[in-house]
């Protein structure tokens, strides 16, 4: 019987969440969720909110780091398509609100790496998926 072979790519989608996660912790709090509970100027229930709403990405992001790590040992079509779904609906907000907004794609582009880590698992399941076919086959055909 063969031994689980790692997928580095599931564990490189894992480690840009993370990197994501850091990035959105350390640099957008400064830059966003500080200065939008920092202000007068919004009622103390919007600021309650957006703290809220802010926890609750870092509480995603984490999980689906974590979910990206667990699919490198346990193949799980399901968990992985409704984990590219999640940022693939990131993406889609980040894009939708640019343009509709901003009218431009660079002031926000988060987008970029919510298509890129789907993308980086996409591919784990690829591998993942050709590794399941081969044991079938040996299994169905031992030497």
């Amino acid at each position: 019987m063969k031994s689980k072979r790692r997928n580095y790519w599931m564990a490189a989608a894992s480690l840009l969440l993370c990197v994501t996660t850091v990035v959105h912790v350390f640099l957008g709090g400064p830059e966003i969720h500080h200065v939008v509970q920092a202000t007068d100027a919004l009622p103390i229930e919007i600021r309650a909110i957006s703290a809220v709403l802010w926890h609750a990405v870092t509480v995603v992001l984490l999980v689906l780091a974590t979910g990206c790590l667990w699919l490198i040992g346990h193949p799980n079509p399901p968990l992985a398509n409704v984990m590219i779904a999640v940022q693939l609906g990131f993406a889609g907000l980040f894009v939708f609100y640019g343009m509709a907004r901003l009218q431009t794609l660079w002031i926000m582009p988060q987008w970029i790496i919510f298509l890129l880590i789907p993308a980086v698992m996409g591919l784990g399941m690829l591998r993942q998926g050709r590794a399941h076919a081969s044991h079938r086959y040996d299994r169905a055909f031992p030497q």
